[in-house]
């Protein structure tokens, strides 16, 4: 599942791809933008912005993509063969002289002027792996909302950008704080920031994500995608619930005893 780390990694392997050369292929399979043709244009950077992937070439023109769910951009050398995806799912595929680039399941793909690209990412809260990281603004953004459920604040890319459901998830259960708290009863916000920036930095260059410390398959998350497995710490059945409001909920981890739900007020 695509998150802050992930988006990072990509944006990384497709700059180091594409960055410095022309375009002598450019096919955008989606159809607005069935007749916009990017070749002979040199790519100047491709970077993040949380979970946003901006592709800038000449021109004052962006790429921008979303992997959200399960997109994918693959690159490939010549005459290696394919192997994200059927070609059905192709949604964009960059050439240059010796590398391409394909994206898969890319379900926001669109192409806008440089200058335009904060219509697509301002209202992104800092991001954690970005040169625009701000713990503070970070906290105060998380805090504006203090009865919100922790869970939700996190996942909220508008306060800091980057944390999906396995971050939330293992978050939560570091902390040992239910993900059903809100957000103005953390009895240590700072922590919190704090937290979530080292073990998206610890993981911006690994191939499979850790948080426990541990890289052995089954061991690498505390609580994340193990629903009625022992949990870690106390050996209670690791639970998993729906979060969210109607129509946006999100998947949530956490260990009943460990994690215990917080008191209803009154």
């Amino acid at each position: 599942m695509p998150e802050g780390d992930n988006v990072w990694q990509t944006a990384q392997r497709l700059h180091g791809a594409l960055a410095g050369s022309p375009l002598t292929g450019c096919d955008l399979r989606v159809p607005r933008l069935a007749t916009a043709d990017l070749t002979g244009r040199r790519v100047i950077e491709v970077v993040s912005r949380g979970k946003h992937l901006l592709t800038r070439v000449e021109g004052g023109l962006t790429l921008h993509s979303h992997l959200r769910m399960d997109g994918a951009w693959e690159v490939y050398g010549p005459g290696e063969r394919w192997r994200g995806g059927p070609h059905h799912q192709i949604r964009a595929i960059l050439t240059t002289a010796d590398r391409t680039a394909v994206g898969y399941r890319l379900p926001v793909l669109e192409l806008l002027r440089t200058s335009d690209e904060d219509r697509v990412v301002g209202h992104l809260g800092p991001d954690l792996l970005g040169p625009d990281w701000d713990p503070d603004e970070a906290l105060r953004r998380l805090l504006a909302d203090p009865s919100r459920p922790l869970g939700e604040a996190l996942l909220d890319q508008r306060n800091l950008a980057g944390i999906g459901n396995v971050y939330k998830s293992e978050l939560c259960f570091v902390l040992r704080l239910s993900p059903w708290l809100p957000i103005g009863q953390v009895p240590s916000p700072e922590r919190l920031v704090a937290l979530a920036k080292e073990l998206l930095e610890a993981n911006r260059n690994r191939r499979a994500r850790v948080t426990t410390g541990q890289s052995r398959r089954d061991r690498r998350l505390w609580v994340y995608g193990r629903p009625g497995r022992p949990c870690p710490r106390c050996g209670t059945p690791v639970r998993v619930a729906d979060q969210g409001r109607a129509g946006q909920e999100r998947t949530t981890f956490w260990c009943p005893s460990c994690q215990p739900e917080p008191s209803a007020p009154g």
